[in-house]
């Protein structure tokens, strides 16, 4: 690995392409770097997650919704459109934002979090619909997810958005263009480009994850997704970006970041390099935001060793910086403890999740966020007698360089009425890479049929697991067995609203 330094040079500087983070980002996209078995594997896992999540979500309105404006943008040789018949084709920049939104909305795959926070499997929607229009073959996927992941992760890495309030979706919309550069092995120049138009047309605030959480959190990625898709496209076609994207004396570093004075460290591999960083990442067993995946593992814990909640008079989680301030008392959104808020603001709160788990024993992605079920006497209760603290800790913890140390977790503190307190910790969640029970192969199938069932068929589980566990042999024509088909009695009807498609 290499350590590369961002910072911003002033325009006279003239800094040469070959030292700018676009660069070597586009250099390590075009390379002929072999390909890590582990990491193979792993793109298979993330596939199957990621049909998981589309297919239980499938019926849900953003989901719905997405899915409408890409049916109005019909392809004879376009891509899939999750949960349809292979033979609905549509053009692939729509075919990333319907399943993109579709992989985004439970909130309930794949997370990397550093410096800032990612959901690194937002990558593949893109280059799977891209895959499917070009007539690309499974090593092809591969290839492009394993380097999409590696440029994510190391920018998620090395530079802190959510500080300056941009959303994280500013390291997705690069990440997807090198991944789509390597799906097509595209050249260094066309990559660079197509990087530096991606960042520049991704950036927006984090006001899509504060206060009063919309269906904006889930069409977000699935945006950069398709504005990446569309970069691509323009610099195939000889167009050029905004330059220095990163280094540059207006660029998103000196204005939209930290400013000319920060010197920003982001770990790349060497040309040729293996990319693994997938390997570092980690899925939810769980739908809620990842930070909560751990503690939803100890409240279920503590389900089984508190025998009457009503006893229980605070409850104190002590936990990393990131999980106080995002989903947190520290946040200060009212919204957080509010009844009334939306599934995705329910979703960013610690509170609402641990007072649902702590009762229930059990985490659902339906279930645990019913207007029924967030209103419920007792949970509102509950939920009102818990408050976060940051533990600088934990804080330490989470921000661990080394993946085998970095934990997610917290400690929690339940005092009971007579005086008496409960205090447990833990460090990463049961699904986690170092957790009790981490997620294989296996488990990744497992979720697959419990997500699905009865949304389709076995016949179609099997046929799709089938093919997905055979990606690397796949040719141009297979890659329409990647898509899965719900069961026709799950496609609701729903009346199409005014629109302009």
């Amino acid at each position: 690995m290499r350590n590369i330094i961002v910072k911003v040079h002033p325009s006279k500087a003239n800094l040469k392409k070959k030292e700018q983070l676009a660069w070597k980002i586009a250099e390590i996209s075009s390379d002929k770097a072999k390909l890590n078995k582990d990491a193979i594997e792993m793109v298979i896992n993330r596939i199957i997650d990621n049909a998981s999540v589309a297919i239980a979500s499938y019926n849900r309105k953003p989901v719905v919704s997405a899915r409408q404006m890409a049916l109005a943008h019909p392809r004879k040789n376009g891509a899939n459109v999750f949960g349809l018949n292979p033979k609905i084709k549509v053009d692939c920049e729509w075919a990333t934002w319907a399943n993109g939104t579709a992989v985004r909305e439970l909130d309930y795959h794949d997370t990397f979090l550093a410096a800032d926070y990612s959901h690194p499997g937002d990558n593949i929607p893109a280059i799977l619909a891209v895959a499917q229009q070009k007539g690309c073959s499974g090593i092809d996927i591969i290839r492009g997810i394993l380097t999409g992941y590696e440029v994510q992760v190391n920018l998620v890495k090395g530079i802190c958005l959510h500080k300056h309030k941009i959303d994280h979706i500013a390291h997705l919309g690069p990440s997807v263009a090198a991944g789509l550069g390597s799906l097509l092995r595209l050249n260094t120049e066309t990559i660079y480009q197509s990087v530096q138009q991606a960042l520049h047309t991704t950036i927006s605030t984090r006001q899509s994850r504060k206060g009063e959480i919309s269906s904006w959190k889930a069409f977000a990625p699935a945006h950069a997704g398709k504005l990446a898709v569309e970069a691509v496209d323009r610099c195939m076609r000889g167009e050029g970006a905004p330059s220095p994207i990163y280094e540059g004396e207006d660029s998103v570093i000196a204005y939209v970041l930290s400013g000319p004075g920060k010197k920003y460290n982001v770990p790349l591999p060497r040309v040729n390099e293996p990319k693994k960083a997938i390997l570092e990442t980690y899925t939810k067993e769980h739908s809620a935001e990842y930070q909560s995946q751990a503690l939803i593992d100890l409240a279920r814990s503590l389900n089984k060793k508190i025998k009457n909640l009503n006893n229980i008079k605070k409850i104190v989680i002590e936990t990393s910086h990131h999980t106080h301030y995002v989903i947190g008392t520290g946040a200060n959104d009212p919204q957080k403890m509010d009844p009334y808020a939306s599934r995705e603001t329910l979703d960013h709160s610690i509170m609402y999740i641990f007072a649902v788990a702590l009762e229930d024993g059990a985490w659902h992605h339906i279930k645990s966020y019913t207007p029924k079920r967030a209103r419920r006497k007792s949970t509102v209760q509950l939920w009102r007698k818990i408050v976060t603290k940051e533990n600088k800790k934990w804080t330490k913890k989470y921000h661990n360089r080394d993946p085998k140390k970095k934990c997610f977790g917290g400690r929690v503190i339940v005092k009971m009425k007579n005086g008496s307190t409960i205090s447990e910790e833990i460090n990463v969640a049961d699904a986690h890479p170092a957790g009790k029970r981490p997620f294989g192969r296996k488990e990744y199938i497992n979720k697959f049929k419990v997500l699905t069932d009865d949304i389709i068929s076995k016949k179609e589980s099997q046929r799709f697991l089938k093919c997905v566990q055979n990606l690397r042999k796949l040719k141009p024509k297979d890659l329409k067995g990647l898509n899965v088909e719900i069961l026709p009695k799950m496609r609701k009807r729903i009346k199409k609203g005014k629109s302009i498609f």
